[in-house]
């Protein structure tokens, strides 16, 4: 059996909290932001959790480094 690999981009993207939860930033907030209302662009800048449905396939792909 080979070893799994995780995904590079993966890290890049998905941190873990302190009590193995993930941290993921909002998409939509790169371009196009004049458009945009304060209260949107300002929801969007903060890092929130990734939902539990989605849970285990990105702690899959995203290896914990401790």
């Amino acid at each position: 059996m080979f070893k799994l690999k995780s995904i590079k981009s993966m890290n890049k993207r998905f941190k873990f909290t302190g009590t193995s939860k993930l941290m993921r930033r909002h998409s939509h907030h790169s371009h196009l932001l004049a458009k945009k209302s304060s209260k949107q662009k300002k929801r969007l800048s903060k890092i929130t959790i990734v939902s539990i449905q989605n849970l285990s396939n990105c702690k899959f792909l995203v290896t914990q480094k401790r």
